[in-house]
Formats: structure tokens, C-alpha cells, sequence
């Protein structure tokens, strides 16, 4: 398709080009003095607990285990000759197309581009980014080098499929980290807004950068949004209820009936411990827990401690004993309920899979049927996160967790983040540090940056036995001597996942349905981990689909036979659930009259900052 034809300044007839005039150069210079005083500021918060001895610098093992999966793609490629030739080939053939393009372009000529950035991706949406041609070379010349450089990942299939997965993880990494996007002098933004400004915008940024690494006490802490705005129990976490239990792993929290009649059978909530719960009860319009509360639910959810040294020797069972079997003793107690239905979420529901399988072992028909939202049972196709999984990893992170105990919520979050860090860190730095604007204030990301911290026996054991080792699937764990086994699990199961999900992939989860003894409801969700899941029919947002009885590894098949709705799978959950047992009874009361409730929700734990 013919374009405009290109001008002398690198830009199209009727674009707006970059100024390069600085309006006011006084003014310019002073905020530059003012701009290296908060780099200078920063340097200080990084290297003062280093120098106080309170934090390593010493990224020596990070930094080792790159080179060494890197190295070993290198090796795979020029090993033969005729594989390096094939490979160096083929960058410089695009690069010399590139080369050629950009002189027919000074020459006048109108030519389509030799790499083009997915419509997705909002790092190039500036027009400047197609327009001026100074932009416009060095934004496919980084498409060619990085897009390259994942094929050579993908082209070595004779290595280790581990060792490929660390390597495309470490070359994403590497890539989206030198985009010329994230840097002043190649990015069309950032460079307007310095000349506009007269670089009152890096003035801004340092400030915050030094605000932000003091915060993380010398390790950068990026803020993704305004806290200022936020308060748990305040303007996040408001639905009303009692905390009713408390132990050294939880609080149980029990919501107040909005209907004067509720389901027969309470509904218990297993949220994972890697974050808060109150992703499940954001704010009334987002909220889970208020929505369930509607549609005539005894609603009761875990609410995990924040953990410290006390709860270092916690373990996997120590979670399922004092979180969830203890939580269903208070709820048969409160309710007079032999029945209940359960929800795990995310590591909640492995857990609660964990659980179900043990309670099948020893006859406890309690919880009648389990709905687990984007959880794995298996992790054969766990996806990225697999990328931090292996003997030697696993024996850093626990020698890190022996020192104090527990694993530091940044630790995680950090992991969480780089899966997405185009969007979750890179935007961030761009827009922080570089423009010099604050984030909006966003519920979802500040709930994300309330980190929480891994206490070091159940760290442990769900890093080894369920990512290592895949023991829970293959029926290799025991309690008590006992062996678990998810094939006993015959109650009925509805098992969400997500379609976007890098945490647990939908093919993981699909694959896990096979596991279960019992009858499994699959539906897949539309968008990622929460989005996907935390999604009210009032938004009238996304799909999801529904499809035949989930077999083996088959998510494509079932896909091709799957029917897509509109908008959110809550209401067909409510229907499956109601399907199980639509009998109701008068609305109770938190604790009833057989436990004194402890504290209004959401309760103390939840408050405890890492």
C-alpha cells in the first residue's frame, strides 16, 4: 500500500515533527543540576544498605545461570558451521533490507516496512514511531535483532525443552529491557516531553525514583498506582462480616446475608496465600464475595497471615489442617451444615485439592462439591513460571528462606511482574521515571503491589512436590502414612480457567480436569488470571465458553466443540451450583449462636504489609 511521500525532515507531509529547539534554555539547564541531584539521590538509597551491609549486591548467581542457558543456544548454532552461516544469513539479509528500504525512503520512495511491532503492542503507538524515519529505522532494527534472537531459541531443538524455556524467558527479558522505547534519545514521548518541558519531566522522574528505591529500603519498588487512594476496610475490602476463626495460619471471615433466604449449603473460599483475598472483594462493583452474598450464599472466606519467622515450619498440611479443616469445622458449627461448597483459587485451590483428596482418603464427605478458579493439580504444561523451577533455583530460593524463615513478598511479586513486563514494568519505567507522571490510582494494582510473604516449609514443599516433581498428580504425596490421590475425588467439580492466563495456562488447567475422579465441568474463561476471573455480569465484559466433559490433553479439540457466551461466567456458575442443591433456609447470622465473632471484617490479617 502506498504511503505518503517522506520529507526531508524524516517525517510524512501534514505530521507533527520533534522540535529539537529548546524553548526556554535557562530553565532546561537548571532542571538538568535539578535532575542529576535525584539521580544522585538514588544512587545513594541503592548503594547506602548495601554499603550498611543490610542487602547483598552480589548478583553474581542471577547473572551466571543467564550466561549459562545462553550459552548454551550459542553453542547449539555454531557447533556446525553450516548452522552459523544459516543463522548469521539471515539477520543481515534483513538487515540489509532494512538498509535499503531507509535509502529509498531518503530517496523519496514510499516503502513498506521490513518489520512491523503487533497491533497490541502500545510501546510504538506514537506516530512518530512510522512517521519520523530516524524513529522508525531504530524501532525495526530492534524488531529484526530481538525477533531474530527468539528464533535462534526456538530453532535449537536439540537442547534440553528446560533449558529452551529458560533461554526464551532470559531473551524476552533482554528484549523488552533495551526497547529503544525505554530510553530518553529513542523514544519519541519521552523526547517531546523533555523539550516541551524543558525536562521538568526528569525532574519529576528522579524524584520518584529516588522515592521509590528509598521505599524498598535500597531495592526499586516501582509504584503501579497511587496508594494514597487506597485502605483496606476503607475503600477496598467493604463487604460486611465477622471475623470468626483465628489461628497462626488464618482468619475465617463469614459475610452478612443480604437475602432473607440463602442457599442450604455454605460456601467456603480458599484464596491463594501469594496474595491477599480481597482481589475476591475489591470494591461492590467488583466484588465476588458481595455478588455470591446476592444470589444467596453463606459466604465464608480465608483470609492467610501475613507470615513472619513464626510460621517458617508451616507446611502444605499445616495449611490444609489449619486452613481449610478447621475452617470447616467452624462453618459446620456455626451453620449445623453437613454440607458445604467450596472454591479454591489460583495455589488456594491446589491446596484445596490437596485437601479434597485427603478427605476422600479418610471419609470426610463434608464438602460436597469444589470449584476451582485458574488452578493447577498438574504441572506438566505450568507454562513460564517453570522458567525459576529447577534444583539449583529451588536450593537458592530456600537457602534465601533459611536465613529469616520466609520468602519476601518483592521476591514474588518481582516473578509475577517479569511475565508481563512489558505492562508491568517497563510501561512503568517509561511513564515514572521518564515522563515524569505519577500512576493513576488503580484498585487491581495496588491490591498486586500488597505483596505478601512465603513462609519457608510450605514454599517449599509446593515448589518441589507440585512444580519440581508433579507428586500430586501422580499420586505420590501422603498424609499420615496415607496415600493422596485425586482420582478418589468424586464429588463434582467446576474448573475455570483463563485465556490469557500466564500463571496457570488454560491447557494446564484443562489437563488437570483429568485427574479427578468424579464429574468435571471445564469452561474457559476470556482475558488473563484476574480479569478473567474477577469479572461481574454488570460490566457485560469478555466470554466464555462452554463445551463437552474435558479428556486428557485435548483443550483444542474442545475448543472446536465449545459454544462462546457474552459477558461473564458467574451467573452459569450460580446455575451449576443450584443444579448441585438449590435448597435454601432462613439467612444466618455470622457466628450464629455458637462462635463469638473475633473482629468486624476484613480483619487484621489482611492489614499486615510485607
Amino acid at each position: 500500500m502506498a504511503k505518503d511521500k517522506i520529507g526531508s525532515d524524516g517525517t510524512s507531509p501534514g505530521s507533527a515533527p520533534i522540535s529539537l529547539i529548546i524553548k526556554d534554555p535557562e530553565k532546561f539547564a537548571q532542571n538538568i543540576a535539578k535532575m542529576i541531584e535525584g539521580m544522585t539521590r538514588a544512587a545513594n538509597a541503592f548503594l547506602k544498605p548495601r554499603e550498611d551491609g543490610k542487602l547483598s549486591a552480589d548478583l553474581t548467581d542471577e547473572i551466571a545461570e543467564i550466561v549459562r542457558t545462553l550459552a548454551k543456544v550459542i553453542e547449539y548454532w555454531t557447533a556446525e558451521p553450516g548452522r552459523s552461516i544459516q543463522a548469521q544469513s539471515k539477520l543481515y539479509g534483513q538487515y540489509f533490507m532494512l538498509w535499503t528500504s531507509m535509502m529509498q525512503r531518503m530517496s523519496g520512495v514510499p516503502m513498506p516496512p521490513v518489520a512491523e511491532p503487533d497491533p497490541r503492542d502500545r510501546r510504538f503507538k506514537d506516530p512518530q514511531w512510522s512517521e519520523n524515519q530516524f524513529f522508525d529505522f531504530v524501532k525495526q532494527f530492534y524488531l529484526i535483532t530481538t525477533r531474530w534472537a527468539e528464533q535462534m531459541v526456538d530453532g535449537a531443538t536439540d537442547l534440553d525443552p528446560h533449558v529452551r524455556l529458560k533461554a526464551g524467558f532470559y531473551i524476552r527479558q533482554i528484549a523488552n529491557a533495551i526497547s529503544p522505547s525505554n530510553f530518553l534519545f529513542t523514544n519519541p514521548e519521552i523526547l517531546r516531553d523533555t523539550l516541551d518541558s524543558s525536562a521538568d519531566n526528569l525532574v519529576r522522574g528522579m524524584d520518584m525514583l529516588a522515592e521509590d528505591i528509598a521505599a524498598g529500603n535500597g531495592e526499586l519498588i516501582i509504584r503501579q498506582s497511587d496508594k494514597s487512594h487506597f485502605a483496606i476496610g476503607k475503600n477496598l475490602a467493604l463487604s460486611p462480616g465477622k471475623v470468626v476463626l483465628q489461628n497462626e495460619v488464618c482468619q475465617l471471615i463469614q459475610y452478612k446475608a443480604a437475602t432473607s433466604e440463602v442457599l442450604k449449603r455454605p460456601l467456603l473460599i480458599v484464596p491463594p496465600w501469594i496474595n491477599k483475598f480481597y482481589i475476591l472483594d475489591l470494591n461492590p462493583e467488583k466484588s465476588f464475595v458481595k455478588w455470591a452474598v446476592e444470589q444467596g450464599h453463606t459466604v465464608f472466606v480465608v483470609s492467610w497471615i501475613n507470615p513472619d519467622e513464626r510460621q517458617a515450619e508451616k507446611s502444605f498440611e499445616h495449611y490444609m489442617r489449619e486452613g481449610i479443616l478447621e475452617s470447616v469445622d467452624t462453618i459446620q458449627k456455626i451453620t449445623g451444615e453437613k454440607e458445604i461448597n467450596a472454591i479454591g483459587y489460583c495455589v488456594g485451590g491446589t491446596l484445596l485439592s490437596y485437601t479434597l483428596a485427603y478427605m476422600a482418603g479418610v471419609g470426610d464427605t463434608r464438602i460436597a462439591s469444589a470449584t476451582l478458579f485458574a488452578t493447577q493439580v498438574d504441572f506438566t504444561h505450568a507454562g513460564d513460571l517453570k522458567v525459576f523451577i529447577d534444583e539449583e533455583q529451588i536450593e537458592a530460593v530456600e537457602k534465601k528462606m533459611s536465613v529469616r524463615g520466609y520468602l519476601e513478598g518483592k521476591n514474588m511479586t518481582s516473578s509475577f511482574n517479569m511475565l508481563r513486563s512489558n505492562d508491568l514494568i517497563w510501561s512503568y519505567v517509561v511513564n515514572n521515571y521518564f515522563r515524569g507522571k505519577e500512576p493513576i490510582p488503580f484498585d487491581l494494582l495496588y491490591w498486586n503491589s500488597d505483596a505478601t510473604r512465603m513462609p519457608a516449609a510450605n514454599h517449599s514443599f509446593y515448589l518441589r512436590n507440585c512444580y519440581l516433581d508433579n507428586k500430586l498428580a501422580k499420586s505420590e504425596l501422603s498424609v499420615d502414612g496415607k496415600a493422596l490421590s485425586l482420582g478418589d475425588v468424586t464429588i463434582p467439580i467446576y474448573n475455570l480457567a483463563t485465556r490469557d492466563d500466564h500463571i496457570a495456562p488454560p491447557r494446564s488447567v484443562f489437563y488437570g480436569s483429568s485427574f479427578f475422579g468424579g464429574p468435571v465441568t471445564f469452561v474457559l474463561a476470556g482475558s488473563g488470571h484476574i480479569a478473567g476471573v474477577i469479572n461481574p455480569p454488570s460490566r457485560g465484559k469478555y466470554q466464555y465458553w462452554t463445551g463437552p466433559a474435558p479428556k486428557g490433553d485435548g483443550l483444542d479439540d474442545w475448543l472446536g466443540r465449545a459454544k462462546e457466551h457474552p459477558g461473564s461466567w458467574w451467573p452459569h456458575w450460580q446455575a451449576w451450583i443450584e443444579q448441585q442443591d438449590d435448597r435454601r433456609v432462613k439467612a444466618r447470622t455470622p457466628g450464629g449462636r455458637k462462635v463469638k465473632a473475633i473482629e468486624n471484617a476484613p480483619g487484621s490479617y489482611v492489614k499486615v504489609m510485607a
